[in-house]
């Protein structure tokens, strides 16, 4: 009987500490794309570009590319009106956090930012538009 005890409080221990480090990850992530978004808003294309992994980096070369990347295909991160976060999940060995982002027009966005972690510090590795959720009167 102790040893049913005993197994249920390291169960309930385990499930605990497990919680806590999902929200400890997920508030480190979320701070991550605050940042990025906080650069934004401020035209730090440049303190953005920072966020993003070393294969984003590779492949936009410099922080002028990343830019005009951003202004033609992702509008709606430069200055979004309001941010959700949604979800943060695994799949096939990757986080992805789910981001809502209404723009400054009043459209809604959903946007899925693949995350990664070097020396402890989250960046992103690439972000892909969603559907949004149609409206209904």
């Amino acid at each position: 009987m102790r040893s049913v005890f005993v197994s249920m409080f390291f169960g309930l221990l385990l499930t605990f500490v497990s919680a806590l480090s999902a929200s400890a990850q997920q508030a480190e992530i979320e701070g991550t794309i605050n940042r990025q978004f906080d650069a934004f808003k401020a035209d730090d294309f440049e303190g953005a570009f920072e966020f993003a992994s070393p294969a984003l980096q590779l492949l936009f070369q410099s922080p002028e590319n990343f830019k005009r990347m951003i202004t033609t295909g992702y509008p709606m991160v430069q200055r979004p009106a309001e941010v959700t976060y949604l979800e943060l999940r695994e799949s096939a060995g990757s986080l992805w956090q789910k981001v809502q982002i209404i723009d400054g027009k009043g459209y809604t966005h959903l946007l899925d930012y693949q995350m990664i972690q070097i020396n402890e510090e989250w960046r992103i590795a690439s972000v892909r538009m969603l559907n949004a959720p149609a409206l209904s009167a």
